[in-house]
């Protein structure tokens, strides 16, 4: 299953992922009724978004996070009656039954490596005609934290491969996608602090690192990052995706 997370610092971050939710929100066309795929729901701000604009509908949340789906619960609670929550891995057939409408995701894709079988799998349960529409890290995608990273560890180690446009054209399109719109938007986060920058950085960018570490060398791994990067930014670019099930 995918790496566990701590929910409930993540839930406390001002988060560019709101923006990205937003943004992604706007891009998926729904009438009100649909049931709709949350592909990597995480604490569920963004599902609280899909279910206002569902009011006859319902929403699969899926997750492979049982500490995020937890948070999300506590979210939600009051409007569990139109959530399925699905304990999950993305690249697998997925666990609940019939059709979605359509597939929703932010922020969860590049934590995935095997983007075919994450397609291939979504396909399996989006009905003919519905429509993909996610965002995530992209081709360029933090690559002056993964320097810092490199230049602390002497040498990254392979965490993310960031995909890019004609890749992900090319595993939608073999999975059984159509009107395919796929492109990559840099969206640099600037933080208010350097504190408020390593605790992002700690929950949020380095979590894959940290978790092979020492309760005692992640803090200054951490601060250490932080401090080779110019500014308190983290550099994103986001690869923005929109897709029809053939």
């Amino acid at each position: 299953m995918p790496r566990e997370w701590d929910a409930k610092t993540y839930d406390s971050l001002p988060l560019p992922h709101l923006g990205w939710g937003r943004r992604t929100l706007g891009r998926l066309p729904l009438a009100g009724d649909e049931r709709v795929l949350d592909a990597g729901c995480g604490t569920g701000r963004d599902t609280a978004g899909l279910l206002d604009l569902l009011p006859r509908g319902r929403v699969v949340a899926l997750d492979g996070s049982v500490r995020m789906l937890e948070q999300l619960r506590e979210r939600l609670a009051g409007r569990l009656d139109r959530v399925e929550v699905v304990h999950a891995d993305l690249t697998r057939p997925l666990p609940f039954d019939g059709e979605v409408d359509a597939v929703f995701s932010v922020a969860a894709f590049h934590w995935i490596a095997d983007h075919a079988a994450l397609f291939t799998s979504l396909a399996g349960r989006l009905r003919p005609g519905g429509r993909l529409v996610s965002e995530c890290g992209g081709r360029g995608n933090i690559a002056a934290v993964n320097a810092a990273v490199a230049d602390v560890l002497g040498g990254a180690p392979d965490v993310w491969d960031f995909a890019g446009v004609e890749d992900t054209r090319r595993q939608l399109t073999d999975a059984g996608f159509t009107g395919i719109e796929v492109g990559l938007r840099p969206d640099p986060a600037r933080f208010e602090s350097g504190d408020q920058l390593e605790s992002y950085l700690a929950t949020v960018v380095l979590g894959a690192h940290l978790d092979g570490m020492a309760g005692d060398d992640r803090e200054p791994f951490v601060k250490a990052v932080a401090a080779r990067l110019a500014e308190p930014v983290v550099d994103y670019v986001r690869l923005e995706i929109a897709a029809t099930r053939a």
